[in-house]
């Protein structure tokens, strides 16, 4: 087949690659430039490919085209396609094609990362032959050129099931759906639940579904849903209303079944190592621990993997303690409910660095909590009125900046022993910051800016 790849970053040159060790004519088209590192991987396997276009006489041509998650379907090339009736699909549902290994994926508005990067670590550290892959940065379409796992731990992105068909996980996990990308499903979230739940569309009776119990927007659009794969609720707290397959029985204690509405099977789990903070890594936790039972860890095996396990940066990652105030930077906190996740799980007195670019926010939800945790707010971001406007009336003591450098001095001037200092900006990092991840460094640098100034 002639198979043309569009967008030559992680997934599409991935794909190109797998597409091409198949024996497919391959192109690969990006209408952006296409960095060196990706550029000289093409160019080493001889692909051909183009670069700030999309030459429409040429993607026309395709049999099957593999299209990067982040082109959006209104895109003209993704119209001028849908009008030829040539098949587009994501480089998951491609490079499913080629592997029998089982696939354990991973989805939710908030909580995939974390989740997916500790599930693929207890199945590492219990010595399972394992690959991570999909939103966490490695293709899955590469690493199934070698094919050397027999399972793939894989966070997957709404975008990025929008264009399954036949994929097919072993095990998928649904963490939670709250507002967010609206922009991409009509501004409806009943179309971007729809788009989270995709990851059932091919389970069968031996694949396995893990989802949130707790969480409202799942327990209404999962009922159009028509399910064959073994259902796995979990809960924070144990419900009558719910057969759950893992809830918990104290603060450091989790029950788990994988046959909930029997009462034989049950295990009780120690949390008591994990370093994750939070209510909503206590759900991520229920989730990766779900994942590793169905893939036959032992409750040894879990219990020591959950006391290794370290968080990606950037996701309430404790930075430092200075003079008996704690850092946390939590700069991957881009909306509402991450925001609300950090508060809510950090039982100390909070002076708060909060802001960026607002993408529509309704900060109604922060407010109470805000006011009972929240000692002082400092707003980052260029434009910080509705920040202000929404927490004025809450919070006793608001400042402002626009530099993480004076944000954190002036947090650090405020602080007393026992408080924590917390970067969960609610917001998009593009007014003053290249991304969360550079929005996260500059906090980072910026505590350890202090800690030299202590010495």
């Amino acid at each position: 087949m002639k198979i043309v790849i569009l967008g030559a970053a992680e997934s599409g040159v991935g794909a190109a690659l797998l597409a091409q060790a198949k024996g497919h004519e391959v192109f690969v088209s990006d209408q952006s430039p296409i960095q060196p590192l990706y550029k000289e991987k093409l160019a080493a396997a001889g692909i051909r490919f183009e670069e700030g276009t999309h030459t429409l006489e040429e993607v026309l041509k395709a049999d099957e085209v593999i299209k990067s998650p982040g082109i959006p379907e209104k895109a003209p090339v993704i119209q001028a396609l849908r009008e030829q009736r040539i098949p587009v699909i994501s480089e998951i549902e491609f490079a499913g094609r080629y592997t029998k290994a089982r696939h354990i994926c991973i989805t939710g508005t908030n909580g995939k990362t974390t989740t997916t990067l500790l599930t693929y670590h207890l199945l590492k550290e219990a010595g399972y032959s394992v690959g991570l892959a999909g939103n966490v940065g490695f293709s899955l379409a590469e690493q199934v050129m070698e094919d050397r796992h027999e399972f793939y731990v894989i966070e997957l992105s709404s975008f990025q099931l929008d264009d399954t068909y036949a994929f097919q996980p072993w095990i998928g996990v649904l963490l939670n759906i709250s507002p967010d990308h609206l922009d991409r499903y009509n501004y409806s979230l009943e179309q971007y639940a729809q788009a989270k739940l995709r990851i059932t569309r091919s389970m069968d009776s031996s694949s396995w579904f893990i989802y949130n119990a707790d969480d409202a927007v799942i327990q209404q659009e999962f009922q159009a849903v028509f399910c064959e794969a073994s259902q796995l609720p979990f809960s924070r707290h144990h419900r009558p209303d719910y057969h759950l397959a893992a809830y918990y029985t104290a603060a450091d204690r989790l029950y788990t079944n994988l046959a909930p509405g029997l009462a034989t099977g049950g295990r009780e789990i120690s949390v008591a190592a994990s370093p994750l903070i939070g209510q909503h890594n206590r759900q991520n936790m229920m989730a990766a621990i779900l994942c590793a039972r169905v893939a036959g860890l032992s409750d040894e095996q879990i219990e020591q993997g959950l006391g290794t396990f370290r968080n990606a940066d950037h996701r309430l990652q404790l930075v430092a303690e200075i003079d008996g105030v704690h850092y946390i930077n939590d700069s991957k906190a881009t909306n509402v409910e991450a925001a609300w996740y950090a508060l809510d799980g950090i039982h100390q007195p909070i002076v708060w660095i909060a802001g960026g670019t607002d993408k529509g926010n309704d900060y109604t939800s922060l407010v109470p909590l805000a006011q009972h945790r929240v000692e002082a707010l400092i707003c980052l971001g260029v434009d910080n009125e509705k920040l202000k406007t929404a927490f004025g009336g809450a919070i006793d003591h608001l400042e402002e900046t626009q530099s993480m450098a004076d944000a954190v001095r002036r947090a650090a001037g405020l602080a007393r022993s026992g408080d924590v200092v917390l970067l969960s900006p609610c917001c998009a990092s593009f007014d003053l910051f290249k991304n969360y991840e550079d929005r996260g460094r500059q906090f980072v640098a910026a505590v350890q800016g202090l800690t030299e100034e202590n010495k």
